[in-house]
């Protein structure tokens, strides 16, 4: 048997040129208003077959009814399609057995395209009022800040379980930063930072681990942290790049006792140029670039000693955090090149943290902590799943890596 189409089955051609001819479609909104009414006939068509279907026998054919429940009349409702707001007349019966599963109790909108709309224009940072415009202007849809909030707080549930996912036995590198946001809370706004893990696998995939947010920072807190991505699953982390977090290295021992800690060296540059004023700071950049660029941790204390004779008397407090972490700040030197681009530094952390500030630009007080989740969780769904390709140069790098921690990598490659 031949296929029936069925845009061919809903219009009728012959009436769709007579109203051509009849001057009723001038445009496409006419041709959009033509559709809106079929689609809400087609829908109250799928309501009034489920009923059917339900109670066993079609309208009026009482012949076939097996049944002591009948219809009861309709109750009217307003939902939200992808072609706008429509109403729809709801069958009823007198058992309240019938279940419409094709627009659910309670649900006021049956298109999830609409919704996915509105979650994607969430991710990328459009505010409330931006969503609010682009659904009337495209939709005809008069959705308020609460419906727009309700409909993207659906998806908390799938943050919490992303949040709390299982994690992988091993991580090669892990970075650690945090990015600060304005939170309303009991009336007051409080600054608070959302700390980002970001892991490199073993089989070189970057991968965000986690999101956090807290007020304040300290070894008790880091602790709490890593003993939950302990329970997630990651036995061992070779190295953490991190940006001097307060009480992390003490954590991270206690934790993970033979994870290696590198102190982001880009961090603790702006720290000590921020000392030194803007007419030296050229010269004294390009100096330093001897300490941090140095082939051996001793060739780099050798002239970071340069430096400091050089400059000491002028900018001492640029020299005296160096002095205070040279073991945190150089353990990137006993590293092959590879290995030390990818843990001198947080930037890749840092990258990601731009690209969060990108989309939350539009909003300088966030309501509560789960309006701050909801939003990075979307942001970090849209960049995370173009994270498809492994580390550069992994397989020589996971090489080395097998030689420096041989008895820890082993087991799992």
């Amino acid at each position: 048997m031949k296929n029936t189409n069925l845009v061919d089955d809903l219009i009728n051609r012959d009436a769709l040129e007579q109203m051509i001819k009849q001057g009723k479609i001038k445009g496409v909104k006419d041709i959009e208003d033509i559709l809106k009414k079929m689609f809400g006939k087609v829908l109250q068509q799928f309501l009034e077959a489920e009923m059917d279907d339900t109670l066993g026998y079609s309208k009026y054919d009482y012949k076939n009814k097996k049944t002591d429940n009948a219809r009861n009349g309709y109750s009217q409702k307003r939902v939200r399609t992808s072609m706008g707001e429509m109403g729809i007349s709801i069958p009823r019966d007198r058992k309240s057995e019938y279940e419409p599963m094709i627009i659910p109790k309670y649900s006021k909108d049956v298109s999830p395209t609409i919704e996915d709309q509105i979650l994607s224009m969430y991710a990328k940072g459009m505010s409330m009022k931006d969503i609010h415009n682009h659904m009337k202007e495209i939709y005809g849809m008069n959705l308020s800040d609460e419906t727009i909030s309700r409909m993207t707080d659906r998806i908390l549930p799938i943050v919490e379980e992303w949040r709390t996912r299982p994690l992988e036995d091993v991580y090669a590198i892990m970075y650690m930063d945090g990015i600060r946001f304005k939170v309303l809370e009991n009336g007051q706004i409080k600054n608070k930072n959302v700390y980002v893990a970001i892991g490199i696998g073993l089989d070189g995939m970057k991968d965000v681990l986690g999101m956090w947010i807290a007020e304040t920072e300290s070894a008790k807190y880091w602790l709490k942290v890593l003993n939950e991505l302990k329970n997630r699953g990651v036995k061992d982390v070779l190295i953490t790049t991190v940006d001097g977090l307060t009480g992390f290295e003490e954590a991270i021992k206690a934790v993970y006792p033979k994870a290696e800690v590198q102190r982001c060296i880009v961090h603790q540059l702006r720290n000590t140029f921020k000392y030194v004023s803007y007419k030296d700071r050229k010269e004294f950049a390009n100096d330093f670039k001897s300490v941090y660029k140095a082939p051996t941790k001793d060739s780099a204390w050798n002239n970071l000693m340069a430096v400091k004779d050089k400059w000491s008397e002028k900018y001492p407090l640029s020299f005296k955090s160096w002095e205070d972490n040279w073991d945190s700040l150089t353990v990137y030197f006993k590293y092959p090149q590879e290995i030390r681009t990818l843990i001198y530094t947080t930037n890749p952390i840092e990258s990601f943290n731009r690209q969060l500030r990108k989309v939350t630009k539009s909003k300088s007080v966030f309501p509560n902590d789960m309006a701050v989740m909801k939003m990075l969780y979307l942001a970090t769904m849209d960049m995370v799943k173009k994270w498809t390709m492994r580390q550069k140069n992994w397989a020589s790098i996971l090489a080395q890596l097998a030689i420096y921690f041989k008895e820890r990598v082993e087991p799992y490659l």
